[in-house]
């Protein structure tokens, strides 16, 4: 049995498939779905989203949003979406270091809000490139 997953972003559908299992980065932490999972409507945080199909697991950089599992259909409504094919690991490390560079010198408080999403953007793709070189 396996759960139908749509990941919708302002430009459309941008992810659709079929998972055995998908661990979610909700706003309360990891949160994971398994076929037959109980109806639920969640926050999504800024993270990454990973997806069991067979044996593989596929890392999916999400920018925040909710998630609504019902039936075995999870529908995924996020601000944007990042694949990992289109990232490099150094290149992703060496933006969080400029992130954590800027948002320590940062003096307003906008300026730190703005910045502390750069980093935790920044972040989640550096966890989705280590991710993905473990499998």
């Amino acid at each position: 049995m396996s759960i139908d997953i749509r990941v919708i972003a302002p430009n459309g559908t941008t992810w659709d498939a079929d998972a055995e299992e998908i661990i979610l980065p909700s706003s309360t932490g990891q949160l994971g779905i398994l076929p037959n999972h109980a109806p639920l409507l969640t926050a999504l945080d800024i993270g990454v989203m990973r997806v069991r199909i067979g044996k593989n697991w596929t890392p999916i950089i999400l920018m925040g949003g909710f998630a609504e599992i019902e039936d075995n259909k999870l529908t995924i409504v996020v601000s944007g979406i990042e694949e990992t094919s289109n990232l490099d690991l150094s290149q992703a490390k060496e933006n969080l270091e400029m992130a954590l560079e800027q948002l320590n010198q940062a003096e307003s408080n906008k300026d730190k809000i703005e910045l502390a999403q750069n980093v935790r953007k920044a972040r989640a793709r550096v966890q989705a490139l280590t991710t993905t070189t473990l499998n």
